[in-house]
């Protein structure tokens, strides 16, 4: 990993550098989403193992209502039913976008693995100045996308694509997608 130390951009010595300051800030940016990856990780497993318990006993209770057969409390079995279906509805809503953070969590987890990487090679003076090696640093991040629209994206940019042009064609196509695919989520 980067051998620099603290930031000196307030007292400078014959041995500061800009590099050396973009190294310190990099790791920086690396261990801010590392935390707050971990912490919003672990909070959303929480959500999802209670979101997930509820469905249970909520298709529970739909089974319970619909066995109900006294004339008398037909009006509560018909509540029950009506109440058990909407909350269930709204769990697998839930649980859809967790579905839908989770995915935004690995892309924050590749950033982040993405920034560590380029830190070690602009940390390395013989890695810095060597074509074949941000070659490598290029082909190991793109090769960590998981969709084939985020390594057109990255493909685009390195190419010359505008960034910004590249990251609206990109939610432009991640947007059709999600609109085609949302019915073939599976939910339980």
């Amino acid at each position: 990993m980067s051998t620099a130390s603290g930031s000196t951009s307030l007292k400078p010595d014959l041995d500061w550098s800009q590099l050396k300051e973009t190294i310190l800030m990099l790791n920086l940016s690396v261990a801010q989403i590392d935390q707050s990856m971990s912490e919003g990780n672990a909070s959303v497993n929480t959500l999802v193992n209670s979101f997930t318990t509820l469905a249970s006993k909520l298709k529970h209770i739909d089974t319970l209502a619909k066995e109900l057969n006294n004339e008398t409390i037909e009006h509560s079995q018909k509540n029950i039913q009506e109440s058990t279906s909407t909350a269930l509805s709204q769990v697998q809503a839930a649980i859809i976008a967790f579905q839908f953070y989770d995915k935004l969590t690995q892309r924050i987890d590749h950033v982040s693995e993405s920034l560590a990487s380029l830190s070690q090679l602009i940390s390395d003076p013989n890695a810095l100045y060597s074509p074949p090696k941000w070659h490598e640093l290029q082909t190991s991040i793109r090769s960590k996308y998981t969709m084939e629209e985020e390594r057109k994206m990255f493909d685009k940019v390195l190419s010359g694509t505008p960034i910004e042009q590249a990251i609206s064609e990109f939610n432009a196509e991640m947007t059709q997608k999600t609109d085609t695919a949302e019915d073939d989520i599976e939910l339980f």
